[in-house]
């Protein structure tokens, strides 16, 4: 069985999972409308990871014997002044998560509840992941700078994404 605190903490990084998940669809959106398709197909993969994601704290929940709740999903940021700027966002919004996945291995630890700790270090794992893709990309932005032809040959390189 699932504490309350910790039903309820989870729930709400299920939600932010899927606010993850919303912010990568718009930085997808964004690309799409800037026609760059390679970085649009990555940012629509990312934003289904997100949602798998969710979906983990989901099943997890409902294995624990927890209630799964359903919270408004805020609205994330769709319009942004470059390719830089929106993997910038990326990499701060991965940051922000991987404290917030941080935070929820500590609240396990205070309460002794293995289980959780144990499903967790999966998230631990991924964030390291997550904040390197972006950060790799991040750095490859800044080194091209705003250069046609080089974000032309980054976008078919991250168009190869499956």
């Amino acid at each position: 069985m699932i504490s309350k605190q910790m039903e309820e903490t989870l729930n709400k990084q299920m939600n932010r999972e899927l606010f993850s998940a919303y912010l990568y669809l718009a930085m997808s959106a964004y690309f799409e409308t800037a026609i760059m398709k390679g970085f649009a197909k990555w940012m629509r993969l990312q934003a289904k990871e997100e949602e798998a994601h969710a979906l983990k704290f989901y099943d997890f929940i409902i294995a624990r014997g927890g209630k799964v709740s359903f919270l408004p999903i805020e609205s994330p940021k769709t319009n942004w002044t470059s390719t830089g700027k929106v993997f910038e966002h990326a990499y701060v919004h991965e940051q922000k998560v991987t404290s917030l996945i941080n935070s929820l291995v500590e609240l396990a630890i205070k309460e002794k509840d293995h289980a959780t700790f144990e499903m967790l270090q999966w998230f631990v794992k991924e964030q390291v992941e997550e904040e390197a893709q972006a950060n790799e990309i991040l750095s490859k932005i800044k080194t091209f700078g705003d250069i046609p032809g080089k974000l032309f040959y980054l976008d078919h390189e991250l168009g190869k994404r499956e």
